[in-house]
Parts: structure tokens; sequence; C-alpha cells
């Protein structure tokens, strides 16, 4: 999507992926973007603090999903009682680190919480974000399974994507993009954002893992 957009306007676009965590430390830190996309609750914090501009722009939406090894038996995640049976019965499992910055982490631990298995299960959790290595964790049979968005893990080598959470456990995390107060290219930045919110953008977002929010309604 940024290639079509620097190819059709000239304008060049630099991507810094990092977790939520360490995104907003880099803004306080000073750094200025010119357009910063999170987790909604956390662009309407930072915009209520003054850090962006007015006129947030919902994205795209992902869900948690199980991963295992490349080519290990896929578990049952049709329901919630296969879900839970998964896993007392795993030897291991990552997932993000609730205190961690990331939304996914709350919500899994919520979700183990709810289920009654948060102590049987806490000794087999390992505390690893997707893209600082958790995926590789799964990938090398070191723990054997995951749960992440499965945006950052659809495309990830040497594991196999079992699906998505079963709605009734499911935690979907909306993704929004802003415009930071100091940026020094605002027309070009709201202009990429319109870009990512066209619905002609659907099968984009889809491809990596995320439902798109068509034009950001």
């Amino acid at each position: 999507m940024a290639a079509t957009f620097t190819r059709e306007s000239g304008h060049q676009v630099t991507f810094t992926v990092a977790t939520p965590a360490d995104i907003q430390a880099k803004l306080q830190r000073g750094e200025t973007p010119d357009i910063v996309v999170l987790p909604a609750p956390i662009i309407e914090s930072l915009a209520k603090a003054g850090a962006l501009r007015a006129g947030r722009v919902h994205l795209a939406r992902v869900g948690i999903g199980v991963i295992v090894r490349e080519g290990a038996p896929r578990p049952d995640i049709s329901t919630v009682d296969a879900v839970r049976k998964m896993l007392l019965d795993a030897r291991s499992i990552v997932h993000p680190d609730p205190a961690g910055g990331g939304l996914a982490g709350v919500a899994l631990a919520r979700m183990m919480a709810e289920m009654g298995i948060a102590d049987a299960v806490k000794p087999k959790l390992t505390y690893m974000f997707a893209i600082n290595g958790g995926a590789t964790l799964v990938a090398k049979g070191e723990v054997e399974v995951g749960l992440f968005n499965i945006s950052e893990v659809q495309s990830a080598k040497g594991v196999t994507l079992v699906g998505a959470l079963p709605p009734a456990v499911q935690s979907y995390i909306m993704f929004s993009a802003a415009i930071h107060a100091g940026s020094t290219s605002p027309e070009p930045a709201q202009a990429f954002i319109k870009a990512l919110a066209d619905p002609a953008a659907r099968e984009l977002w889809q491809a990596g893992g995320l439902e798109s929010m068509a034009g950001g309604r």
C-alpha cells in the first residue's frame, strides 16, 4: 500500500514497527512521526494529551489466533471447551505479556481467568511478543502453543496458524491512525491515511490478517 502511494504521490513512506509500549516511549522521548497507528484506546489517550491532531481514523481490527509448529497436529479450537482443553493439555504456551504494553496479553490473561484455569496454566506460560521471538519459540518446538494477534503470525515461518479463537472468547484490537501534532507533512500524511482506510484496500488488509473497517467507520 505504501509502495502504491509513493508511486502515485511521490511521497516516500518509512515505517517504524514496535510494540505499543515501545512506540509510546519513542513519542515521550520527543520523536515526531507524521502518522501514528496504534490500538484505538491508546490513540484516544494520546489525542487527549495533545500529542495527536484531531481526526483519528479507524483502519482495521485483528483477532487472536492459535499457532503450532509447522507439521504438528492441529488442536481443536472450535469451541470454548475445546480451547480450555487445549490450554490444559499443552505442555507449554507462549503469549504476549499482560504487563508489556499490548492488549492481546491482557485479553488472554482475562480469558484464562474466566475459564478458571489461570493457576493451572501459569507454570506453563512464557510471556513474549510474536515480533520479539514468541513465534520463533513455537517454530523451533521450544513451546507447543502460541496465542497472538493473527496479523503478527499469519506469515511467520515455521508455524501453522490453526485459526482464530471462537467468538465467545475472541478479543479484537482496533487499530486507528492519527496525525502527530508535530508532523511536518500533514497533508501527505492525511492522504496516506485516506488510502489505508479506503474500501479498495480491504483485500490488502485481509492478506495481512486484519479486517478492514472500510473507510474508517
